[in-house]
């Protein structure tokens, strides 16, 4: 791992990507170089900024979550991607795996899962929040 590792966050909503923000600037090993509030704005500023790690809502606008992770994987191959997002269909945390993310952190754990899910993934493991986990 990366002495520094550079973060992009996307998500809409402005208050969420502050809380985020907050969590990750509690670890000085994590630099957040950039925000999104879209996935297109996403897809530019992976592009331009080359972070490490990407956290993606699935329900951006302009461009989904799942489509911008699609196009952020292509980009910047060695990028680890992380979605949070509310979305608890199993069907959308398959796709999302599926489309290169190593995890997905369900907002309402975010709190007590985005720490430990960030972890995991940089380690090149998956994680999912346990709540979206069927028995």
């Amino acid at each position: 791992m990366p002495s520094s590792i550079r973060v992009l966050v996307a998500d809409d909503y402005e208050p969420f990507r502050r809380f985020i923000c907050s969590k990750l600037e509690s670890r000085p090993d994590l630099k957040v170089v950039g925000e999104a509030s879209d996935g297109l704005e996403a897809v530019e500023k992976a592009q331009a900024l080359k972070p490490n790690l990407i956290l993606l809502d699935i329900g951006l606008p302009g461009l989904n979550g799942i489509e911008a992770a699609h196009r952020i994987s292509r980009l910047i191959p060695t990028a680890t991607i992380l979605f949070v997002s509310q979305i608890s269909d199993a069907d959308v945390v398959q796709e999302a795996l599926r489309n290169g993310a190593k995890g997905y952190v369900w907002k309402p754990d975010a709190g007590i899962d985005l720490m430990l899910a960030i972890e995991v993934a940089l380690r090149g493991a998956h994680f999912v929040s346990s709540k979206l986990v069927k028995p």
